[in-house]
């Protein structure tokens, strides 16, 4: 298998991917737990959540993190979204 011919073609995949693996990440070091694995689902979709709230005009950022960080907004939208998820995910579970 050619990877480079891979990443080529799936280059919003993988982006989306190590997007969900960072804010996952940031989310689990700010609200504590996680692995590997939960970190990338608690990301994944928490990416879905923060996108629909900036769809909803419900989350606007106050900073263009972009010209900082590449892909930074989608980075700090999805932590956000990553954040909502654990926190509603710990009030129905009762933890």
């Amino acid at each position: 298998m050619d990877y480079v011919q891979f990443a080529t073609d799936n280059k919003v995949w993988i982006i989306m991917i190590v997007n969900g693996l960072i804010a996952g990440w940031l989310a689990g070091l700010l609200l504590g737990g996680g692995g590997l694995i939960r970190n990338l689902l608690v990301g994944l979709i928490g990416a879905v959540v923060g996108g629909y709230l900036v769809s909803a005009n419900l989350l606007t950022l106050p900073y263009d993190f972009d010209a900082y960080v590449p892909y930074g907004n989608q980075i700090v939208v999805s932590t956000i979204g990553a954040l909502l998820v654990v926190i509603v995910a710990r009030f129905l579970g009762g933890r």
